[in-house]
């Protein structure tokens, strides 16, 4: 794990700072900014001062206020700082951001999942996923052309305890579609309301060992954030931009139409906390229509974002979605939502309804 992981990891246990403290922090960081450079002792910068270890020891982690135009709240627009050893030959230490609304978020979701009620599936059981759905569709006929809509749908979905989603079973109901941007929605797209089902979940499932995402499996990963942080890379390289995304869409992976054990969960959005580019948004929407809070990394190259989405009061996982933020990368304006999910139950069940013609 690298040296920004395993700081924001050893910090985890540092009290959030309130509001008020962060609007402290940034008087006294303007303050001292504002002080010409020739009148401060040697050493008595401020992010020399606060990155300066405790005790000789390890580096000490600090929050200040972010400094930008307009700030509107010191929780939203503050920043957790690290200090990291420079790479570079006489460097020491050197300041990586974490915005303090990001951990914040996910610190909250994983203090909750020991409170939220707890299922205990046995082998041979499902677990039943009902959810909402919207995800984009691309359309082709001969006399339409090209074009591309949403698909909506409320589903249910019976996946087994331990083994591949090819046990699974389906059954879906097909909503309204709505417009991808401003693409026209074609004659097929009014075609997809109705009931389809019991099918089977998947025909294929050649997902590799460690991207599975059955209750029995997840049920023996790392229970700590720094343990759950090393599966979510495996394969991957930490600090670069592709293995950082593809960390990131992991966990989404673990939260939508799978569930572990509270312990689990928690080290699960502890360790998400620790993958860098993650931001906060305010205010989200599921794909139910419910509000929470959310955290948020962009996909530079697809010009989207992509949301996990917490109720605001008890912090329990809503859903997820993906949001346009580069208008031309996408084919959508700016803040089209293209793709939600929301999970509105899961329960135990002994047994999946038989497959249609099977």
């Amino acid at each position: 794990m690298d040296e920004m992981a395993q700081l924001n990891l050893m910090g985890s246990d540092i009290p959030t700072p309130t509001p008020a403290e962060l609007r402290g922090e940034e008087r006294r960081l303007l303050a001292e900014i504002a002080t010409p450079g020739s009148e401060r002792l040697p050493g008595s910068g401020v992010l020399e001062r606060l990155m300066r270890p405790v005790g000789g020891g390890r580096p000490r982690p600090v929050l200040v206020a972010g400094v930008a135009t307009g700030l509107a709240a010191a929780s939203v627009a503050g920043v957790a700082l690290t200090g990291v050893h420079s790479r570079g030959p006489g460097s020491s230490y050197l300041p990586q951001a974490v915005p303090v609304a990001v951990v914040q978020t996910l610190g909250h979701a994983a203090d909750a999942a020991s409170r939220q009620r707890e299922l205990h599936p046995k082998p041979g059981q499902f677990l039943v996923f009902e959810s909402q759905t919207m995800e984009p569709t691309d359309s082709n006929s001969k006399e339409h052309g090209h074009s591309r809509y949403l698909s909506r749908a409320r589903r249910t979905i019976w996946l087994p305890v331990s083994g591949r989603a090819t046990g699974g079973v389906l059954l879906e109901r097909g909503l309204p579609a709505k417009q991808y941007g401003n693409w026209p929605l074609p004659p097929e797209a009014r075609q997809e309301v109705g009931t389809t089902g019991p099918t089977r979940a998947a025909d294929v499932d050649n997902r590799a060992e460690y991207l599975r995402t059955d209750y029995a499996y997840l049920s023996r990963l790392p229970a700590d954030p720094k343990g759950m942080r090393a599966h979510l890379y495996t394969g991957l390289k930490a600090g670069t931009a592709q293995g950082d995304l593809e960390a990131w869409s992991r966990v989404g992976g673990m939260l939508t139409e799978a569930y572990m054990p509270a312990a689990q969960r928690a080290a699960l959005f502890r360790a998400a906390a620790t993958i860098p580019g993650a931001e906060a948004v305010g205010s989200a929407e599921d794909a139910a229509g419910r509000t929470g809070v959310a955290v948020a990394r962009v996909e530079p190259a697809a010009g989207e974002r992509t949301e996990y989405i917490f109720d605001r009061r008890t912090y329990t996982f809503l859903g997820q979605r993906t949001v346009v933020v580069d208008a031309e990368k996408a084919q959508a304006p700016v803040g089209t939502v293209t793709e939600s999910t929301a999970q509105l139950s899961v329960r135990v069940a002994d047994s999946a309804p038989k497959v249609s013609g099977g």
